[in-house]
């Protein structure tokens, strides 16, 4: 059958248009379109081909939702992936022939389409259908019907499209009516080598893209915890959810086939900083008219609110802001997965090192300490090419949604391709330096002397970024993925690294090469015993001379209740010690800390952290150690009638800021 003409760059002529950000509002084209715009004497469509039904094939168990891996979805409409054909079927008023009847299948998105937009779609129907291209290839007739095979392009815009089909008459267009059974939702095919989103693993796709039941771990390097995290992204109503929170973005349509600015934008629209998004992030422990961030469990609570009251919700902190990303983006089709890093740096200044101050009695200077280490921090990986870059840095991109920085006048961050973090790349698009100050700083111990000088005193180049972990696939377990952002600590790979990324742009950072060289060769370190709420425990201080010489060591230590996102809220514990170390020997000082220093300045999702500086008095050697401190919660046992003690997915019960189930607390840095 030959190709059916077009109608014109938009409907209603090619007048300028608005905006196109909303995949709710529509613009229905017309029902007839005449050439010349006037009705002819004596012309009535229904005396030409009509269409009398239209069946999309769209139960869970059709071929269309099955093939198409959306059998999932909780959902009566018809949901297929781009790139991949589908199977409808168009009733007539009376056999289709030809030789003489012209039609064409029209996909339709938002208010103003446009065809060089790609918001309006004219499918043209052809003898084959072409790899990379729209078309719809007829492959049974039967009486008054015709079963068609429709192929999206692999590039097409991701969202609910209308459905029209239009037929030709000698004097212009018969469209059908607008009818809501025939809408059909595209989305990002991971089982289409076209598709920029394609992953040729098929164990990884279940997981990455159909799993909707993850683990998040948190706690502290030390003492790692995991927690289960329902993503629920076939529940009924998410899919909806997802595509308004692009419509809440202003999003224009066309930009909705990209993956990259699709999850740029759902980093910045799953907080709600400055875009009025899901999540209003709290980290001071108050949670007024809202939930703790500790009681959800799920996403699907948290969407389904956040899209009928067309408000933020109330409350999140790093690991719900990325439970939350990853339910939007599994839902759209893009493969995601939630990532946890260990001791993971907020860098301010994009030096790419932490700079800490001390007093010169060896105490934290939080005045001019601006930098911090988070004890924990969740984000997200999306898996994508990445076309605007040089070849070899698609793959896993970071894009995380807590709002820690502004980036192009928004708080979000990414995508940021891993591979071009773990080389130092950091030139590359988007916000590269900050994930990699977050995973390889250097950890900088400055003095600020009271003359008001800074007197860099000590570097640790292995403090950051210790451990990075995500899921398993097929398995709860905890899979190291470490070695992906970074190369080991001390390897000439590291430094070359942390300097390529210092020359690609990043501020200079304060100079460290006027630290001294150690001239006692005296290490120090420091242990904490199991903590347990409520209970005294104490700190283990260790010093070791390995010198032939006698050294006295002045020390400090410092507790601190703190955020996980390394904030301190106020201390709770100083002491000042001296320590006579003979020659080629160690010596241990142990700080006893009773319950009823801390018990009282506990708050949700604060830990111990202890810092501990050291001064070699006779050669002025600075050392400095810092750790933190899970507290481990007594087992609770809760009896009773299960049914009594069920929640909704979505939410749970928290005690202290720590989940009475999770035994040994949580932490998020």
């Amino acid at each position: 059958m030959a190709e059916t003409p077009g109608t014109g760059a938009a409907f209603g002529g090619r007048r300028a248009l608005p905006p196109n950000t909303s995949n709710a509002e529509e613009n229905d084209p017309p029902t007839v379109e005449l050439q010349g715009g006037l009705m002819p004497r004596g012309f009535n469509p229904q005396d030409y081909l009509n269409v009398t039904d239209v069946h999309l094939f769209k139960e869970r168990w059709d071929s269309n939702k099955v093939d198409h891996h959306t059998d999932k979805y909780d959902s009566k409409k018809l949901i297929v992936r781009r790139g991949q054909p589908f199977y409808i079927q168009i009733d007539f008023s009376r056999p289709y022939d030809p030789r003489r009847d012209l039609f064409r299948v029209e996909y339709v998105i938002g208010r103003y389409p446009q065809e060089n937009k790609g918001t309006y779609i004219p499918v043209p129907i052809v003898s084959e259908l072409q790899r990379g291209k729209w078309g719809a290839k007829v492959i049974t007739t039967e009486d008054r019907s015709v079963r068609l095979s429709v192929q999206p392009s692999p590039d097409c815009i991701v969202g609910k499209f209308r459905m029209y089909v239009a037929v030709w008459t000698p004097y212009g267009v018969i469209r059908t009516s607008r009818n809501p059974e025939t809408d059909t939702y595209i989305l990002f095919n991971p089982w289409c080598e076209e598709d920029a989103v394609y992953l040729d693993n098929d164990k990884e796709r279940e997981e990455y893209v159909l799993n909707d039941i993850g683990v998040i771990f948190y706690g502290e390097f030390n003492d790692i915890k995991s927690r289960s995290w329902s993503y629920g992204q076939f529940e009924e109503g998410i899919l909806d959810a997802c595509l308004y929170m692009m419509d809440r973005a202003k999003m224009d349509l066309s930009g909705r086939g990209n993956p990259i600015k699709v999850s740029r934008v759902g980093s910045a629209m799953v907080n709600a900083k400055d875009d009025e998004g899901v999540l209003v992030g709290s980290w001071d422990n108050v949670y007024s008219y809202g939930v703790p961030p500790s009681a959800w469990t799920g996403s699907v609570d948290i969407l389904l609110e956040y899209k009928s009251s067309q408000t933020p919700v109330r409350y999140g902190q790093c690991w719900v802001f990325a439970g939350v990303f990853n339910t939007f983006l599994r839902c759209l089709g893009i493969p995601a997965r939630v990532v946890t890093n260990y001791f993971s740096a907020h860098d301010n200044n994009a030096n790419l090192q932490l700079d800490i101050f001390l007093e010169e009695d060896g105490n934290v200077n939080s005045k001019l300490t601006k930098d911090s280490v988070w004890n924990y921090h969740c984000w997200n990986e999306a898996w994508m090419t990445r076309p605007d870059l040089p070849v070899g840095f698609g793959g896993w991109q970071v894009v995380d949604s807590t709002p820690q920085e502004n980036s192009d006048g928004m708080y979000r961050c990414g995508p940021a391709s891993v591979q071009a973090i773990k080389h130092g790349h950091v030139c590359f698009q988007f916000d590269a330096p900050f994930v990699f100050a977050e995973v390889n700083s250097d950890v900088i111990y400055i003095t600020a002397k009271k003359d008001g000088t800074h007197v860099v005193k000590t570097l640790d180049t292995t403090h950051i970024g210790k451990l990075i972990v995500t899921k398993q696939v097929g398995a709860d377990g905890m899979k190291d993925i470490t070695d992906t952002y970074k190369f080991q600590e001390g390897q000439e790979e590291e430094r070359l690294a942390l300097e390529t990324a210092l020359m690609y742009g990043a501020k200079k950072p304060l100079s460290t090469e006027g630290i001294p060289k150690s001239r006692s060769d005296i290490h120090m370190d420091f242990e904490v015993e199991r903590a347990v709420l409520g209970r005294d425990f104490t700190v283990v201080l260790t010093f070791r001379n390995n010198s032939p010489t006698r050294y006295s060591v002045t020390a400090y230590l410092s507790g601190n209740i703190t955020f996980y996102t390394g904030v301190s809220k106020g201390e709770f514990k100083n002491e000042t010690f001296n320590v006579t170390l003979e020659p080629l020997s160690f010596k241990t000082e142990a700080v006893w800390v009773r319950a009823g220093e801390y018990m009282g300045q506990l708050l949700e999702q604060a830990f111990l952290h202890f810092f501990v500086t050291a001064r070699v008095n006779e050669t002025n050697d600075v050392l400095a150690k810092q750790k933190s401190v899970v507290l481990t919660i007594p087992k609770i046992s809760v009896k009773g009638d299960p049914a009594q003690r069920h929640r909704a997915v979505g939410r749970g019960v928290s005690a202290l800021g720590l989940r009475a189930s999770e035994a040994d607390g949580q932490h998020d840095q």
